[in-house]
């Protein structure tokens, strides 16, 4: 692993941990057995996104790198690369922590260079996977947030987001949040082979009634819809309504794509559980890592007609990032608090 080329040292601030700053632990207990937490300080926090990214947005919080999700699909899994850590099950067991990610976090909004731009988080990794109920990071790196009224959006499969209910809700009064959850298919046998280390399905979607029920508007990204597995016009109906049913605002396909690293592993599994399928993927890929346009166009179609069906609609711009800040009791405002806000 090449930590050493990381840490402070000859790599001067371009560094991503400090030195002698990676401290390895083995959890052994039954819901971390096999997981090895990689723990660093960090030097930075706040990424800037590739200006040939596709993302919608330009700025994100990663607090982990690797993801306990498993999930066969994820475009993450170059990342772990970088650290000469495996892209297929290194990916999902060796997972690195940034403790220090709150206060970082808290430092890097208060410079003077920024401007208090959004931040989304849970768009490489689940900010909110199996590790975050050891190390607690969300709720500093929310509370942070929050103090600064900047504005931020969590993207998630992991119903633990519902701990932070409280912190979110505080937010809220602050400043413009944004909650999504992933829920690409309600298919149980499929959803055990491709996503082995999330909550259900109905998990989630019981997470999005509870969200909904304390006044967060959820939005659902139903990615990826998978070719070929996910993709029947019966799956994308039992699923939209069962998302509509969910109280959820809006619905908003995205087809798997696969990327280096996760092509591969993603390859390997389909030979095993899937192997019919495996030329007609090749020849639908061919291209690159994504599927070819009329195919995504035809799945947004279905989906968006779907939710009109249901009562719901496609996400609109920047409305996935709003929550319904509750009613605050009317009385005398405090004389020495002045509310920040950015919008």
């Amino acid at each position: 692993m090449r930590w050493e080329n990381l840490t402070e040292g000859p790599a001067g601030p371009a560094a991503l941990f400090g030195a002698g700053a990676v401290v390895t632990r083995t959890i052994d207990t039954p819901e971390f057995r096999g997981i090895t937490f990689h723990e660093v300080r960090a030097r930075s926090i706040v990424n800037r996104v590739p200006g040939a990214s596709r993302m919608p947005f330009e700025w994100t919080v990663n607090p982990y790198r690797g993801c306990s999700h498993a999930c066969v699909y994820c475009f993450a899994r170059k990342t772990h690369s970088y650290l000469d850590l495996d892209t297929g099950l290194g990916f999902d067991s060796q997972i690195v922590v940034k403790t220090n990610a709150p206060e970082l976090l808290r430092r890097e909004l208060a410079a003077p260079r920024w401007t208090g731009a959004h931040i989304a988080m849970g768009t490489n990794v689940d900010c909110y996977q199996r590790a975050e109920g050891r190390y607690r990071l969300m709720p500093g790196i929310i509370e942070a947030l929050r103090d600064r009224a900047n504005p931020f959006s969590i993207l998630t499969k992991g119903t633990l987001i519902l701990r932070d209910l409280p912190l979110l809700r505080e937010a809220a009064e602050a400043t413009e949040v944004g909650i999504s959850v992933s829920v690409s298919f309600t298919d149980t046998a499929l959803w055990r082979t491709v996503e082995p280390g999330t909550p259900s399905p109905a998990a989630r979607l019981n997470a999005i009634r509870t969200l909904t029920g304390a006044g967060i508007e959820c939005g659902v990204l139903m990615a990826p819809v998978i070719p070929c597995l996910g993709d029947s016009p019966a799956q994308l109906r039992a699923t939209v309504q069962a998302v509509a049913e969910s109280g959820a605002t809006s619905v908003t396909p995205l087809v798997l794509h696969l990327r280096p690293g996760a092509r591969e592993w993603f390859t390997a599994w389909l030979a095993e559980h899937h192997p019919h399928l495996v030329e007609r993927y090749e020849r639908m890929y061919a291209g690159g890592s994504y599927a070819p346009t009329w195919y995504q166009r035809m799945i947004t179609r279905q989906v968006h007609e779907l939710a009109a069906e249901f009562g719901i609609g496609p996400a609109r711009r920047g409305a996935s990032r709003r929550i319904t800040a509750p009613e605050r009791p009317v009385g005398p405002a405090p004389s020495e608090a002045t509310q920040l806000t950015l919008l």
